[in-house]
């Protein structure tokens, strides 16, 4: 047990880290699937992020996943492990033969078992799916749920720190602009 919880306090500094180092959403998020990958000893983990919409899921980062799985295309927020988009972690034992799978022949040519599917929440609202994929049947415990729950807030907390970043940086490159403008006007 002891084991376990050193990986996973390690995982988690590792992706506060990420998150306070680097400015790019992307970097983040592919720092995030693999430390959870690497931590959990688990096949591959992903992020799917809701459209505006919130009818569609796209996949932002993934790590141990074949490119055509991961490129299959966007999950429909309604058959794939929809439970997750009412705020609940969802463990599927037997991803092959579980209905709540969207694409189940897909996930059996993956070489997938169990998945792990856990909102991704800001505030109060759900803006994506951290998912965890074992190539073996396996109950995850009170223990993994939890670890991917954090990572799965950290990594909320890091697109919405790049957005506000982002934003900043706009407006700061406007007030430059003005200010340059207005030395030009005034000729000094």
């Amino acid at each position: 047990m002891k084991e376990v919880e050193s990986r996973y306090y390690h995982s988690l500094y590792q992706v506060a880290k990420a998150i306070n180092s680097a400015r790019d959403p992307k970097l983040v998020l592919n720092s995030i699937v693999k430390n959870v990958a690497d931590s959990m000893g688990v096949k591959a983990c992903s992020i799917t992020l809701l459209a505006p919409e919130r009818r569609l899921l796209f996949h932002a980062a993934t790590w141990g996943l074949s490119d055509w799985f991961a490129k299959m295309g966007p999950l429909s927020a309604d058959k794939s492990i929809a439970e997750t988009l009412d705020g609940k972690p969802v463990a599927i034992l037997d991803a092959a033969s579980d209905q709540r799978i969207q694409y189940p022949e897909e996930v059996k040519k993956e070489g997938i078992a169990s998945i792990l599917s856990v909102p991704m929440m800001l505030r109060d609202e759900i803006i994506g799916v951290v998912r965890v994929y074992t190539d073996r049947s396996y109950q995850f415990s009170e223990d993994d749920i939890y670890f991917v729950s954090a990572v799965a807030n950290l990594g909320a907390i890091a697109l919405e720190n790049a957005r506000l970043y982002e934003a900043v940086q706009k407006d700061y490159e406007a007030v430059m602009q003005e200010m340059l403008e207005w030395r030009s006007y005034l000729g000094t």
